[in-house]
């Protein structure tokens, strides 16, 4: 194993490769049991939201303060505190059926808030450790062997979007939430029992004597700056389009179950290409890669705006999925490779930039995007069904403002108010009022009435609204594309694109040894 700087790079790698497994399979089962939550517990949407929103918006600084402190308390320690971690979280979470027995629903929403929450935190603490840990490990193929790690990912939303899938039948009775949650406890054990016993190295810089200091100077260097901007934009894109690209297309396609399969079949080209990155770069280098890559996800995004039909849905998401399959492990690669200095600090602030953006500006900023266009077009065409269903308050984005749709209405128009009577049932059996609740009895007593002619125009609206989403989405890939292209341009007029390598204390850091960024930042 002559690319590999220790005897167990493989088992670390693979141990890696479960961790982030995890966290997809976690993340697609949950997606597919919260309306077992709602049903069994008496949840709300807006209670669903605040489970499922726990902890995710810290995902990226928990990435950041793990990368900062991991040359320094060692990344088998850190993998320890991820493993119980998520050890923790499973319990907490399948103890919410024991604790609305006992507690009623407050009693269970902690529970599976909490639970979520560390969820999240054990996801955030492993991609701290992996990804400086198998740049480590594979000094000499980063960009090949951070793909094979992060592979990982997209096997995760398979798994789980299968068993999505096949537990919540339509139709039909679906398997307890309990059984899908434990799933993802299975590659949990897989990489604490890979882990066990194992010597763990330290980081390139770490191993070359370079003090925390040094590292943090790396930070500043214009080409990582650079970089960080770039990598903000590839989270605003990948992970923030993914969290509405399975509910547009399946909009497109008119099935949601559809749109569930489309995603697990994009999931699946990721998961197989990933390990094919090493001969491609060995061709056209990382930043060729990124390049190509920004212009798939232009196109692919483009199509899928404009695609009507199943067949044009699954021609637009192959090209997207070729797109954004390199983007996020080859631009921890490029980071590892030009600033092998900054040890887990320069790789780790890569990837909390790219999850800071995507849960601050790509999730909402694509939601924005949405509620924008379809209130647009609806106003326009239907201005009586939009006073109807129109949101009581405006939202906003980075200076932007709306009056979208309200998505409570178009929930009850959408499956007929029979939501909204389970909930309005739970409320009376235990006794309570809502006044949320009554306000919308009270307005679908009325919009009842004329639901069958509003339905299409709400329907036709929301739909453009996706579409013009995506459409817009598009351009990030394509001025990023344009920044790879600069980037080579850059380094070309320097020779070429070669990785650096760290310098040993006692030589200094010469210029066959740094890059001149690296230098000058590593000598101040």
């Amino acid at each position: 194993m002559s690319d590999a700087a220790a005897p167990n790079a493989k088992r670390l790698l693979y141990a890696g490769f479960m961790a982030i497994l995890a966290a997809g399979v976690g993340f697609s089962i949950r997606a597919g049991i919260l309306g077992q939550w709602a049903e069994q517990y008496g949840f709300t949407m807006t209670e669903l939201g605040a489970i499922t929103g726990g902890g995710l918006t810290g995902f990226g600084i928990i990435i950041l303060a793990g990368s900062f402190i991991a040359d320094t308390v060692g990344y088998g320690k850190l993998m320890w505190l991820a493993f119980l971690t998520h050890v923790v979280s499973a319990v907490l979470t399948l103890a919410a059926g024991a604790a609305f027995a006992a507690g009623g629903k407050d009693a269970a929403f902690q529970c599976l808030y909490w639970g979520m929450f560390l969820f999240a935190i054990g996801n955030g603490i492993c991609e701290a450790v992996v990804n400086p840990l198998v740049a480590s490990l594979f000094p000499k193929e980063k960009t090949h062997y951070l793909n094979i790690l992060h592979a990982g990912w997209p096997g995760g939303l398979i798994v789980g979007g299968l068993a999505s899938y096949f537990m919540n039948p339509d139709g039909a009775k679906a398997v307890a939430w309990q059984v899908q949650m434990s799933l993802f406890m299975v590659p949990v054990v897989l990489y604490g029992v890979m882990i066990l016993g194992q010597k763990f190295p330290k980081s390139e810089a770490g191993e070359a004597g370079v003090s925390t200091g040094q590292m943090f100077a790396q930070l500043f260097a214009p080409l990582m700056i650079a970089l960080l901007v770039i990598q903000a934009m590839v989270g605003y894109v990948e992970l923030g389009t993914d969290s509405w690209i399975a509910k547009i297309t399946g909009s497109i396609m008119e099935s949601p179950q559809k749109g569930l399969l489309l995603f697990v079949y994009t999931s699946g080209l990721m998961f197989a290409l990933r390990f094919f990155a090493g001969p491609i770069v060995h061709r056209i280098s990382p930043l060729g890669l990124l390049c190509v890559s920004g212009v798939l996800g232009f196109v692919g995004l483009q199509l899928l705006g404009a695609a009507t039909t199943g067949v044009l849905c699954v021609v637009a998401a192959t090209v997207y999925a070729c797109g954004k399959t390199f983007l996020w492990p080859t631009m921890l690669a490029v980071v590892s490779e030009q600033f092998p200095k900054g040890g887990a600090i320069t790789i780790g602030a890569i990837g909390g930039a790219g999850m800071l953006s995507a849960g601050l500006l790509g999730g909402p900023g694509i939601g924005f995007k949405q509620d924008f266009n379809a209130s647009h077009s609806l106003q326009e065409k239907a201005p009586a069904v939009y006073e109807r269903y129109k949101a009581p308050a405006e939202n906003s984005f980075l200076g932007y403002s709306v009056v979208g749709l309200d998505g409570e209405k178009v929930g009850v128009l959408d499956d007929g108010g029979k939501e909204l009577n389970r909930a309005a049932e739970l409320l009376k059996e235990a006794g309570t009022t809502d006044e949320n609740n009554a306000s919308l009895m009270s307005w679908w007593s009325d919009a009842s009435t004329t639901a069958a002619k509003d339905k299409p125009a709400v329907t036709a609206a929301t739909l453009h609204g996706g579409r013009m989403a995506l459409k817009l989405t598009s351009y990030v890939p394509a001025v990023m594309a344009v920044c790879y292209l600069l980037l080579i341009l850059y380094f070309k007029a320097r020779g070429g694109y070669k990785a650096v390598v760290v310098a040993e204390p006692n030589e200094g850091g010469d210029g066959e040894s740094l890059s001149p960024e690296a230098a000058s930042i590593a000598e101040a």
